[in-house]
């Protein structure tokens, strides 16, 4: 895959992830999926505060997808601070059997988020090749 492939890539993934940052979740934890994205005993400020964030996280990423390239450390913090939440998440919901949902549900998710931003979000040296034309011997 080519640079320019990859970013575009990556372009689109911060679009899919901010739109469903935006309006997914909420869905997702009230009515869709609500074992699998809603964590017991339901707590409406909890899940308010999590949609007030992720859905900000999610018109960032918007915003991102313009230019992916000035928006890296956006883009890391989202691929860590997903990883973190999950496993923060799947040790919970390992300990809690009424949470075992979450395994297949807000978890994977938030780790696949993670794992694909990290694999088409370009490297410094990457980045570096992308913002400084080649050099071409006359």
């Amino acid at each position: 895959m080519t640079p320019a492939s990859r970013l575009s890539t990556l372009r689109i993934l911060l679009i899919v992830v901010g739109l469903i940052f935006i309006f997914a979740v909420y869905p997702l934890m009230t009515a869709l999926w609500p074992s699998g994205w809603r964590w017991q005993p339901n707590q409406p400020e909890y899940e308010q505060m999590i949609l007030g964030i992720y859905a900000t996280l999610g018109v960032f990423l918007l915003i991102a997808s313009r230019n992916p390239l000035q928006h890296l450390s956006l883009i890391w913090f989202t691929v860590w601070s997903s990883l973190v939440h999950a496993g923060i998440m799947t040790v919970q919901a390992v300990r809690a059997p009424m949470e075992h949902g979450h395994l297949l549900g807000d978890i994977p998710a938030l780790a696949i988020v993670a794992i694909l931003l990290a694999i088409f979000t370009p490297r410094a040296a990457a980045v570096e090749r992308m913002r400084v034309p080649a050099a071409h011997p006359a």
